[in-house]
């Protein structure tokens, strides 16, 4: 080290030098992606085989929007600690403007120039400073600095351009070891997906709709898996609301605990309560041992409530203990048991309404509706029908070890109707059609059948001449993009499945109508 600083710091960091420090730090920054202990292990080399003492690598956090110490050699334990808590700014001090305008900066005496900080006191007043940008004028992940412990010009240049052969390195397994993260983390996530898809299909792959209301609650749903806050999922009956706590459930950090789930509704309050909060030995008749409640065995994880709305007022304070506190006693008991649940809720039923008539306590409302997720009902999302039809139609054909498969025509007829059950009475319409469909395809005719059951109106004809004329016209008008089968039956449908005149509707002979009958195996129904 004398001989650097007293004379020959020269020709001691020559090019077979500068060649040996090189390869040095190359397999350095090929044995680890481990940045911290790469870049550890780098400056102790910068020291050791060039010359240049205190090395320091300065990353930028657009978090906190400066720069910050990655990794610092050659100070004491205390000053490496302290390090680790500095940032400097965009063009605050020199690390700033070398950040700041993506060119090195020379310093030839520390002590001659203003925007040296010295907030590590650390560097030599008296020696000169290199800081050289990671990257780019354009794209810069931070500053690489050290100090030569000698001040001879010519090795001032030499070590310079050094330096910046060692920031090209480093930038590189910087952007390698960005890479490699974004990799793992996408393969972790993916993996996750899978794992949870498994574990239980309720998950986001089940869940349809393209409709603008259901992307928003798709987003909301991915949101609020995140965290732990309580949630209050509200729609009609038949929405889809225990799918949605399921997905919540199942994306969430809780994903690997206990997902518990209780129908309100299901039960009187004595036996709600025994279920909810558990019993002990001897507490009631029939209780011939400890039972744990669903809050203990959801302990952890995720308990669900549907139909919430229905519980009585006495039991809604019970409720509200526990969501407070998070305590409670089983039924019979004295002990005092304190639970981590998570609760998603579900109703049908108006809250709000509830609370103003005073038949649902206005505190437990408020502990309940704290992220509130609204679900449509199915009249309001027709455009989702086709790809729900078809998403219940898998379902189906894997219950029936058949492929099924459901025509135009079906789901237009499917879209005619208001859907009061929802999702739930689609599925219904859907498994009856499947079963009277001898083929696995499901057209206007079979759905019709079903239909009828549910709305008697789609399949009404009125036979005087008025309706008559008032089919011949929707005819005309529905008529022209449908196949010729699918017409022959919408016009056997709009009279009643009389052939003479769905003929003259068609402008046919009864014998042409009847042969397509038999040829397009369409089956006549009897009225």
């Amino acid at each position: 080290m004398n001989s650097l600083i007293h004379g020959d710091s020269a020709a001691s960091f020559g090019p077979e030098q500068q060649l040996k420090a090189l390869h040095k730090i190359s397999v350095i920054l090929s044995l680890s992606l481990n940045m911290e202990q790469t870049l550890q292990q780098l400056l102790s080399c910068l020291h050791e085989l060039a010359g240049m003492q205190f090395g320091m690598v300065t990353l930028y956090n657009e978090d906190r929007q400066g720069l910050l110490v990655q990794a610092l050699h050659g100070a004491d334990p205390e000053v490496i600690r302290d390090a680790s808590r500095i940032k400097y700014r965009i063009n605050e001090g020199i690390l700033g403007s070398v950040q700041a305008k993506g060119e090195t900066q020379v310093i030839f005496k520390v002590s001659q120039d203003p925007r040296f900080l010295d907030r590590l006191s650390l560097y030599d007043y008296d020696l000169p400073l290199i800081c050289v940008p990671l990257g780019n004028s354009e794209n810069r992940a931070g500053v690489l600095v050290a100090q030569p412990i000698t001040s001879d010009s010519n090795e001032l240049v030499t070590k310079t351009r050094f330096l910046e052969m060692v920031a090209n390195l480093i930038l590189q397994t910087l952007r390698l070891s960005d890479t490699v993260q974004k990799e793992k983390q996408l393969l972790q996530n993916r993996n996750e997906l899978l794992q949870r898809s498994v574990k239980n299909p309720q998950c986001f792959p089940s869940m349809v709709g393209e409709t603008a209301a259901m992307r928003d609650i798709f987003t909301t749903v991915s949101q609020v898996a995140k965290w732990d806050t309580t949630v209050l999922i509200r729609g009609e009956s038949g929405t889809g609301k225990e799918l949605i706590a399921g997905a919540i459930a199942y994306n969430s950090p809780r994903s690997e605990l206990p997902y518990i789930k209780l129908n309100c509704a299901a039960l009187p309050d004595n036996l709600l309560e025994s279920e909810l909060f558990g019993h002990e030995k001897g507490s009631f008749t029939g209780a011939v041992k400890m039972r744990k409640g669903r809050f203990e065995l959801a302990d952890g994880g995720t308990l669900f409530l549907d139909e919430i709305g229905e519980i009585s007022a006495s039991f809604q304070a019970k409720l509200l203990r526990i969501l407070q506190e998070g305590e409670f006693e089983r039924v019979g008991g004295q002990e005092t048991i304190k639970v981590n649940v998570r609760i998603i809720a579900a109703t049908n039923v108006p809250l709000e309404e509830e609370v103003r008539n005073g038949n649902f306590r206005e505190d437990l409302y408020y502990r309940l509706n704290v992220m509130p997720i609204e679900l449509p009902p199915l009249r309001n999302r027709l455009e989702d029908l086709p790809a729900l039809s078809r998403f219940l139609l898998n379902k189906l054909s894997k219950q029936q070890s058949r492929t099924l498969k459901i025509s135009d025509g079906a789901i237009r007829l499917l879209m005619s109707h208001n859907w009061p059950g929802n999702i739930r009475e689609l599925e219904n319409c859907l498994e009856r059609a499947a079963i009277m469909s001898d083929s696995g395809l499901i057209d206007r005719d079979v759905v019709m059948i079903n239909q009828s059951r549910i709305n008697p109106s789609i399949a009404t004809h009125q036979d005087n001449s008025q309706g008559l004329g008032q089919s011949t016209a929707q005819l005309s008008n529905d008529s022209a993009d449908l196949d010729e089968r699918q017409r022959v039956i919408n016009a056997l449908e709009q009279t009643g499945w009389v052939q003479a005149k769905a003929a003259r509707l068609l402008g046919m002979s009864p014998r042409q109508i009847a042969y397509r009958i038999q040829t397009m195996n369409i089956h006549v129904r009897r009225i």
